[in-house]
């Protein structure tokens, strides 16, 4: 065995917070500790909130992974109820070619398996329930049958109350999915059977039993003289409920442990069995009237407890003070800021933050041959965290996954996804800090990355949109200078400004001569051309102190503060110059002209910008009056 590589391993798993996925992690985890093992898990919480299309974002980590950059795999497929889920994950795994170690599930031979006798400690637990203590009539609740450890435990069931020559009801069956809640549901569905009460509940894990025995006990029912109630997992909180929880202990730590070992194993070309099965034993405890004293020490229990209530308060304080800061946030700087300042709660050694590359996009969505619950080709991370130092990467190959690429030394690390429905947004991994497999909140946190930088996205288009609204609302569309409105709210103050000090004011009227010629003779198109060209020889006459706007159709402005000795000469000139100019350059078969007229006039109190617009629109019509005598007088 060569003991400086260091082999990368990848682990697929549904959920991190149920103490089956925990203490298998931690086994896995103290395994790769001891062997110089870099373990990346790829982990979601799908199915908590009651929403397929947010389980479509939630799942979405796991088109991320690209398999043939590690050297092995460990899928904890049991965890998933979806099996064309699960058949995906096999497939890219079989395609990549590397070894792998599938927990509870033999459904495909060319890999490596490590499970736990379900089948038979199942069957005990049954028997137990009627042989022992009499039960006739029982409640199942399942897990997923599409779930491999799902289906064992209920053919168990189903196997064992035959053989005790009972019939199973299957308005008696519940359809779990291994949730807390659906134990609270199991419960309403038995109500609403109108049913009388079974002997006993066998639910087919802990977490069911639990809310399941105290959605009873809220009804009035006293366990087990009422109704014995059945978990399985053994796990702290099932052990030290009161009742304490009729269970099984499975060896989780040992699994995950033994697992590693496995697939090391195989990396380093030493035979292993193609199958482990471990024993698990029942626990057979209060809630089926029976007594165990495998209870926890009461010390060790009110520690535990203690640390859990004190851990959890915590995180509930964090989350809240980041709910509150990223609330204020309105921009993708502030928003990471904020991020930034409390990760080094998190107790982890490096925080990455990525992102796709579109993330800021009105409609960022992958194309369309992958669907929105997918990676684009490139992502970025705005936001590294590493022990305490900050930096950020602009752009890197989704496929790389790491946005620094992988650690050369042993590592823990955990990637979560971060999504606004069924889309993408890209995800954040947490390296060598157990808060994911610890907290209860992690889910949460997540949430509350994913809602902030969707809030950010929306209001970065929305404030966009405003900017466009108010452009749209000051600027003319077509000649890209300020319209009547713009011209209004910007020149009143300057008009205002030029009252206070005494200012006097120039303002020059523009009327576009033969318009209706143009557009009658050579079309709209070739109107609008000379009506830009005019504009932009008005934009140019323009100085620091002067604005101009189109004032409404063939109609301009020009209006300067404090204007200069001669400045109606030296603009006038600027401005037929301009036009000479600029019909020598276009050579159309028809001249762009215009009439203007200018006027210089002290900014008195009890003027107004209309009066003065009014004076230089007179002087406008004089000039186009004496252009047309001109003309005339031309004829003649």
């Amino acid at each position: 065995m060569d003991s400086e590589r260091i082999y990368n391993f990848v682990v697929v798993v549904s959920g991190l917070d149920e103490e089956y996925q925990h203490n298998i992690i931690r086994g896995i985890n103290q395994y790769a500790s001891e062997h110089n093992i870099n373990v990346s898990y790829f982990a979601a919480f799908g199915g908590m909130v009651g929403s397929k299309t947010f389980d479509i974002g939630e799942v979405s980590i796991y088109n991320l992974i690209d398999y043939s950059r590690f050297d092995g795999a460990l899928l904890m497929t049991n965890t998933f109820g979806d099996k064309e889920l699960r058949d995906s994950i096999f497939s890219k795994v079989r395609k990549a070619g590397i070894p792998c170690v599938v927990f509870e599930s033999h459904e495909y031979p060319e890999f490596y398996d490590i499970s736990i006798d379900n089948f038979s400690v199942m069957k005990k637990m049954v028997n137990h329930i009627i042989q022992f203590h009499g039960a006739k009539v029982i409640n199942y609740v399942s897990g997923p049958l599409e779930n491999p450890e799902g289906r064992i435990r209920y053919d168990a069931f189903i196997d064992a109350m035959k053989e005790n020559g009972l019939t199973p009801e299957e308005e008696r069956i519940y359809p779990g999915e291994f949730k807390s809640y659906d134990g609270k549901l199991a419960v309403d569905a038995f109500v609403s059977s109108g049913l009388p009460l079974p002997d006993a509940f066998i639910c087919a894990n802990d977490s069911m039993c639990l809310t399941l025995a105290s959605s009873l006990e809220k009804l009035g029912y006293k366990i087990p003289d009422d109704v014995m109630v059945t978990g399985f997992d053994n796990t702290f909180s099932a052990r030290n409920s009161s009742p304490a929880i009729t269970s099984v202990k499975r060896p989780l730590f040992k699994a995950g442990y033994k697992a590693a070992d496995v697939l090391l194993n195989v990396l380093n070309g030493i035979e292993q069995p193609h199958s482990v099965v471990l024993e698990a034993t029942p626990v057979f405890s209060e809630s089926c009237g029976c007594r165990n004293a495998e209870h926890d020490d009461l010390k060790a229990y009110k520690k535990v407890t203690y640390r859990k209530i004190e851990t959890t308060n915590s995180n509930i304080l964090m989350l809240n003070r980041l709910t509150a800061g990223l609330a204020e946030t309105e921009t993708a700087t502030e928003c990471f800021k904020v991020i930034e300042k409390l990760i080094g709660e998190l107790e982890c050694e490096k925080f990455q933050l990525c992102l796709s590359e579109d993330w800021q996009d009105a409609f960022n969505s992958a194309p369309i041959d992958s669907g929105p619950n997918s990676y684009k080709s490139y992502m970025t991370a705005p936001l590294i965290w590493d022990k305490g130092q900050r930096r950020s990467v602009g752009y890197y190959p989704s496929s790389n996954m790491f946005p620094e690429g992988f650690e050369d030394r042993s590592c823990v690390n955990y990637f979560l996804p971060l999504h606004f429905g069924d889309r993408c947004l890209g995800y954040y991994i947490i390296t060598n800090g157990d808060f994911p497999i610890y907290s209860l909140l992690c889910h949460t946190l997540t949430m509350t990355l994913s809602n902030s930088i969707e809030n950010i996205r929306k209001l970065f288009h929305l404030n966009k949109a405003m900017d466009e609204l108010n452009r749209l609302y000051v600027i003319d569309p077509l000649c890209n200078i300020y319209n009547r409105n713009g011209f209004i709210n910007i020149a009143d103050d300057m008009f205002k400004e030029c009252v206070a000090a005494g200012q006097s004011v120039m303002l020059s009227f523009i009327d576009m001569d033969g318009l209706k010629f143009i557009n009658d003779n050579y079309g709209h198109n070739e109107g609008d051309f000379a009506i830009q060209r005019l504009a932009n020889i008005i934009s140019s006459c323009c100085g620091l102190r002067s604005i101009g706007a189109r004032f409404g159709g063939d109609e301009f402005v020009i209006f300067s503060v404090d204007p200069a000795e001669g400045a109606i000469e030296a603009l006038e000139h600027k401005f037929n110059t301009e036009l000479e100019n600029i019909n020598s350059l276009v050579k159309k078969p028809y001249v762009i002209s215009a009439s203007i007229g200018s006027i210089i006039t002290p900014a008195r109190d009890g003027d107004t910008l209309y009066s003065v617009i009014k004076m230089a629109d007179e002087k406008m019509y004089d000039v186009k009056k004496q252009k047309k005598r001109a003309r005339k007088s031309e004829k003649v």
